[in-house]
């Protein structure tokens, strides 16, 4: 029997323009308030999936778990925006009023019909298996799969993605913190007999794999344009050879003819005053995009490393 499939992508699956009106306005409110958590919530959401597709989930289930995780930040909404958009360290009250979208999210959703059955997304998503999270404590036993699911999408969003109040961190970097939280400290191993970190080490798993499908289809896209940079850097090198020889000739005849020669190369955008500051262009994007993708793939080569 065909395995059911959930694609987050698809047009006529769930996305924010698809979502239920209700849920829509909802989403508007927070991108309104703040660009940097709207795009955080689709990021979730979108890795969620992703993550539920990778564990062989139903497709209820992902969908049920994809939209829990669009709202888990909802409560950000009632955040004060000096706090939520502060540009350095949170001071320890500040963070405890931070903690509170938690449950404030909770609370909204049961206050509304069409919310309610995704409340599971903002009360637990920052709970951890070892019971160090919030906003309640809970275990591993007390924890829904689903707010273990979304607490790692979340987690790897928050400290991938480059905000305003923190230095971008690299992905491999990211994903050997996530790592790290998925296994108990040594506090923990010596006091107590439960080995359990914050993470679910099998959700962490399958992260590495959602990541690195992510970074091939990067470094895919990259030599795309890079290929198109490559054959337009070629097309003006023979503009420039004849631009070159049109300047050396010493009759204007000479020059006519290399400077026709020089237009066969260029197209319509570009003209002889202003094709070579693109050329130039070209070949600093050419070296950019070559260089992103050298750091991708040794990226993946860390990765290929990693064991959680």
């Amino acid at each position: 029997m065909k395995s059911e499939f959930f694609d987050f992508y698809d047009r006529t699956s769930l996305k924010s323009y698809n979502l239920d009106k209700n849920m829509q306005d909802q989403l508007n409110a927070l991108d309104s308030l703040d660009v940097f958590t709207r795009k955080h919530c689709e990021n979730v959401a979108a890795v969620t999936c992703r993550l539920c597709k990778y564990l062989h989930c139903s497709k209820g289930f992902t969908e049920y778990c994809t939209i829990c995780a669009y709202l888990h930040d909802i409560g950000k909404i009632f955040i004060p925006q000096e706090v939520l958009q502060k540009p350095g360290r949170l001071t320890d009250d500040e963070y405890n009023i931070i903690k509170t979208h938690t449950t404030i999210g909770y609370e909204m959703c049961l206050k509304d019909s069409k919310l309610r059955p995704y409340a599971a997304g903002p009360l637990y998503h920052h709970e951890a298996l070892n019971g160090t999270g919030y906003p309640n404590g809970l275990h591993k036993k007390d924890i829904p799969y689903e707010g273990q699911i979304i607490r790692v999408a979340d987690e790897y969003d928050a400290i991938v993605s480059k905000r305003q109040y923190k230095s971008h961190i690299g992905i491999s970097d990211t994903l050997k913190i996530l790592i790290e939280n998925s296994h108990p400290t040594e506090s923990q191993i010596q006091n107590s007999n439960e080995k359990l970190g914050k993470n679910n080490p099998a959700i962490v798993k399958v992260l590495i794999k959602v990541v690195l499908e992510d970074v091939y289809y990067e470094i895919s896209c990259t030599q795309d344009y890079v290929d198109y940079l490559e054959e337009n850097i070629k097309r003006l090198d023979k503009a420039l050879k004849y631009y070159n020889k049109m300047n050396q000739a010493k009759t204007p005849s000479k020059k006519e003819y290399f400077l026709e020669y020089t237009k066969i190369y260029l197209t319509s955008e570009e003209n002889i005053d202003n094709f070579i500051s693109i050329y130039e262009s070209y070949k600093r994007a050419y070296e950019i995009r070559k260089n992103k993708i050298d750091t991708l793939y040794n990226e993946i080569s860390v990765i290929k490393k990693l064991r959680v």
